[in-house]
């Protein structure tokens, strides 16, 4: 049967159904997360991400998905290209707009090439390839796909390029906090225990931590959250990629995705953190602080955006806990280094070569470095 190509500049115009079929249970795949993105407008074309998800039909049925964006930047995507944007420019040329298949704003590693078959896959990557060439577009990037993806992008003539998180898995014996800490070494599980009582026992007042999780979670509550995590970026002197209408509207429909965890100090609403719940991981997302009178206090990142989840993902039965992207010092929580991928495309010959010397190089090193931190975990050694 012949196979039809469709691009959808809007997400709410493909079937939620059809589309989840494919995506599975990520939840930042869902048809429902991805058109609170849109429909917040956190996702737009003024944002610089347009919308242009790929989809192939066959007999009037929806048998392929690939989330893609048309991006006028490089922002909110964690897999770092400016030196080549650079290069474009030093030789005149123009490296926006460019097609990435991705979440945006979200280093989550999962498929991108939603169908049930690997021709499909295929047929997926190949057709975004042709879309890039018919827009004239400077290249394609598949960000965090799963190593199977990648494999298939690059027998697709697509470029691989690592990177290293760190991700915490549930050994079966673990049923608790406590299992957890005892399996680390014991500097490691000693700086915990301090940690958790400099931040919960502070100097300035007792801190009270709770988590709210699906509908549990108020109107208020996401108000606070959404003001912690602007303040965030503005101490960092940019714009927050999100706003609270994304995160109401995410709430809505997709209660259970959502877990809270907001500290207090003698009452008053100090900190929080969010995290993405699915079926059996734990992704770490934002977090920000509104300190009080009394100012900074130690050690409650940690205690919100690691051990918080640990304790969660614990209780819950959950075998993951991304802690996104970045962070060598997650080690020493349990966090241990994995590999991440990502796939490229330049329609430029002499731009792709350049790339592929780089990512060569590059690829060496992150090996490398992966050797080292292997060798360095903290687990009590058996």
């Amino acid at each position: 049967m012949a196979t039809e190509l469709r691009v959808f500049d809007q997400i709410e115009d493909i079937q939620p159904d059809a589309w989840n079929r494919l995506a599975g249970t990520h939840p930042a795949l869902q048809h429902a997360f991805l058109q609170a993105l849109e429909q917040s407008g956190s996702v737009d074309v003024q944002a610089g991400w347009q919308p242009c998800h790929l989809t192939l039909w066959r007999d009037g049925q929806l048998v392929g998905a690939m989330p893609l964006y048309r991006k006028s930047h490089s922002w909110g995507e964690y897999v770092f290209d400016w030196a080549w944007a650079r290069a474009y420019e030093q030789h005149g040329l123009d490296y926006y707009p460019k097609l990435i298949s991705a979440v945006p704003f979200s280093p989550l590693p999962g498929a991108r090439l939603l169908a049930e078959n690997d021709e499909d896959r295929r047929a997926l990557i190949e057709a975004a390839i042709g879309v890039t060439r018919e827009l004239g577009d400077s290249s394609l990037h598949i960000l965090f796909p799963t190593p199977t993806e990648a494999q298939f992008a690059g027998e697709c003539g697509m470029q691989l390029r690592e990177q290293i998180q760190f991700h915490w898995q549930r050994d079966p014996a673990w049923h608790s906090f406590d299992d957890f800490l005892a399996s680390l070494n014991h500097d490691k599980r000693k700086k915990i225990k301090q940690e958790r009582r400099k931040a919960l026992h502070g100097p300035d007042g007792e801190i009270e931590v709770l988590r709210k999780h699906g509908t549990a979670i108020t109107a208020r509550d996401w108000a606070f959250f959404e003001r912690c995590y602007a303040n965030t970026y503005l101490e960092h002197n940019s714009q927050p990629y999100l706003n609270l209408a994304f995160f109401k509207q995410l709430h809505a429909a997709m209660p259970d995705a959502c877990l809270l965890i907001i500290a207090s100090r003698n009452g008053q609403p100090l900190a929080a953190a969010f995290d993405l719940v699915g079926p059996d991981a734990l992704y770490g997302r934002y977090w920000g602080a509104q300190w009080d009178d009394a100012g900074f206090a130690p050690g409650l990142h940690f205690e919100l955006c690691y051990y918080q989840g640990l304790e969660f993902a614990l209780e819950h039965g959950l075998d993951t806990f991304e802690g996104g992207a970045q962070g060598e010092h997650k080690m020493a929580r349990g966090f241990m280094p994995v590999t991440t991928w990502s796939a490229h495309w330049l329609a430029d010959p002499r731009f792709a070569n350049a790339v592929g010397r780089f990512l060569a190089n590059e690829r060496q090193a992150v090996d490398e470095w992966a050797e080292a931190l292997a060798a360095q975990h903290p687990f009590r050694r058996t």
